[in-house]
């Protein structure tokens, strides 16, 4: 089966062997703007422009949602599943990602993360392959820019693309999820693809492509973070290797010299603009491998 959703609210349910919709579903009054499919659960999730989502069980026979959130006085415009989806995460035209816990219910959010400029129009999970891949997403904001941020603890790892301004619509990752392309799509006609191995695999970094434990004890703060705070507030990029006296630290006892304080006022989700890196201008040709 298929679902399709309408400017209208309704969701309908179809079989393509048939010239006519299974069900229909008529709880949302404004437009349906995500779906997530819970495999485990065979449980379809939308989110509306009404301000709530629902849980429909599409095995039911009754046109009602299993559950629907409180209005969250916010358009809710995408979705996507964290920790074995037992969480789901909601970005909202005020630029706040919402996140839900199934166990606690679907009533009203969890936790809500603030910091995007603008509304967040896509959202996607990581490969599983990556450690951090049960909370860490990328967004897609309507300010042109597809940032990977982590959650738990939130923090903005990178901005991966750039739309030059337009809102970026959808994004996916090749290989159903779990290969090393990003394709984005924004409203500029362009659709970027941008290599996932290349931004989270930096010098210094293990197999997997983040840090491992002791460099974290050594530099708490990660390269992207370094740099970003750097940036801010105007002084030298400092390379890992001289931070601590000129060498690398390998005893996660050593003292560290005090952290630099970043100057407030500035938001660090707005990010950096990064044009052209790690993007391709790719023959059709090139598709036809992914």
């Amino acid at each position: 089966m298929l679902c399709t959703g309408a400017d209208d609210g309704v969701i309908k349910l179809w079989d393509p062997r048939t010239l006519h919709e299974i069900r229909q579903y008529t709880h949302h009054f404004d437009f349906i703007s995500d779906f997530l499919w819970l495999e485990n659960k065979r449980q379809l999730i939308s989110t509306s422009g009404d301000g709530t989502l629902s849980v429909i069980d599409v095995r039911g026979k009754k046109a009602e949602p299993l559950a629907q959130s409180e209005d969250q006085e916010d358009e809710l415009l995408s979705i996507v599943a964290i920790r074995n989806a037992s969480k789901v995460v909601v970005g909202t035209q005020l630029g706040i990602l919402s996140i839900f816990n199934s166990s606690h219910g679907w009533g009203d959010c969890v936790d809500r993360v603030p910091g995007h400029p603008q509304s967040i129009d896509a959202l996607c999970g990581l490969p599983s392959s990556y450690p951090t891949s049960h909370s860490t997403i990328l967004t897609g904001s309507s300010d042109g820019l597809l940032r990977i941020v982590q959650l738990f603890p939130t923090k903005l790892l990178g901005v991966v693309a750039d739309h030059d301004s337009f809102p970026v619509e959808r994004i996916a990752i090749d290989q159903n999820g779990e290969g090393r392309w990003i394709g984005s799509a924004g409203h500029e006609h362009t659709l970027k693809m941008t290599d996932l191995k290349e931004i989270l695999e930096d010098e210094g970094s293990d197999q997997d492509g983040l840090p491992d434990e002791r460099d974290r004890d050594c530099h708490p703060v990660g390269s992207t973070e370094r740099t970003i705070a750097a940036l801010e507030t105007g002084e030298d990029i400092v390379p890992p290797e001289t931070e601590l006296g000129g060498e690398k630290c390998d005893d996660p006892d050593k003292p560290m010299e005090k952290k630099r304080k970043r100057k407030g006022g500035k938001d660090v989700l707005m990010g950096r603009k990064k044009r052209g890196r790690n993007e391709i201008d790719a023959d059709p040709s090139f598709f036809t491998g992914l």
